[in-house]
């Protein structure tokens, strides 16, 4: 089967539901946010590709979540990406065509020894122990952001500013959002994806690929902050990560010791900072 006559998964998908709701049932047409696989492979100049990542994704954007997750793991830096592409392995299933990418790198990458191993923990309970922070800040080199950031004012708007882009949210109720801002609110890319770690590596991977900057004054998010989505903004040079929720107690002691500024529990009306 050519790829021509293989249908790319989209973002969405349509079925039929039963709503229950003020004593009577309406049957109607809804949508469902799509969860398919992707495989990042990593391809070093004269290396055959290797499988460095599979991730649970909303199909779209797959370039940039690829690229996003290389720069925030910090295996590869924004120019040493030479091509994204999707995989056209003749053993792969006519249906798996768009759940492959191969990354190809300008240089050499220390992915298949050092990375593997490290990204296994990243997905479950990541790290533990006394040193767990240190440990963990280490694996990646914190970048720190040297420009202005965004006051309480500003702060308090963005996840309304946010909430006005999340189109897939509007369709399906179902999926996490992320955004770069500069330091006066200004969003500079938005994405959406029903893992929230996905989002921001493709938000980092949007600003790569388009041979922008990927540190920024604020990173914007939709629910909660993890020790993960902290360790990514640290990477990519963040300033300050402004959440819809509350951060997680490792969340907060990562982004004291990266300087991150840290809001939770963000509406127009309030908005905590973690010192």
């Amino acid at each position: 089967m050519t790829s021509e006559r293989v249908r790319r998964p989209g973002p969405s998908v349509r079925t039929r539901v039963v709503e229950h709701a003020s004593g009577q049932e309406v049957a109607r047409e809804d949508r469902l946010i799509t969860e398919e696989p992707l495989e990042i492979r990593v391809a070093a100049p004269g290396a055959a590709p290797r499988r460095a990542w599979v991730t649970m994704r909303t199909p779209g954007h797959d370039f940039e979540l690829a690229a996003g997750w290389l720069v925030n793991e910090g295996v590869a830096v924004p120019g040493a990406i030479a091509r994204v592409a999707y995989c056209t392995d003749t053993d792969l299933e006519p249906e798996q065509e768009f759940n492959v990418v191969t990354v190809n790198l300008a240089g050499a990458a220390d992915l298949p020894h050092r990375h593997v191993a490290a990204s296994a923990g990243s997905s479950a309970c990541g790290v533990c122990g006394k040193d767990s922070v240190s440990e963990a800040l280490a694996t990646r080199t914190a970048v720190p952001w040297p420009g202005e950031r965004p006051g309480a004012d500003v702060v308090r708007r963005l996840p309304d500013a946010l909430r006005d882009r999340q189109t897939l949210f509007d369709r399906t109720g179902g999926v996490h959002a992320a955004g770069l801002a500069e330091a006066d609110g200004t969003l500079l890319v938005v994405r959406e994806d029903v893992g929230r770690h996905n989002a921001v590596d493709k938000v980092v991977g949007a600003r790569a690929l388009a041979g922008e900057p990927v540190a920024a004054a604020c990173l914007v998010l939709s629910g909660r902050v993890g020790f993960e989505l902290v360790q990514k903004a640290a990477a990519s040079g963040i300033g300050s990560i402004v959440a819809v929720g509350a951060p997680t107690s490792l969340a907060a002691r990562l982004a004291g010791e990266a300087g991150i500024d840290l809001w939770g529990f963000t509406s127009p009306g309030r908005t905590v900072r973690y010192t």
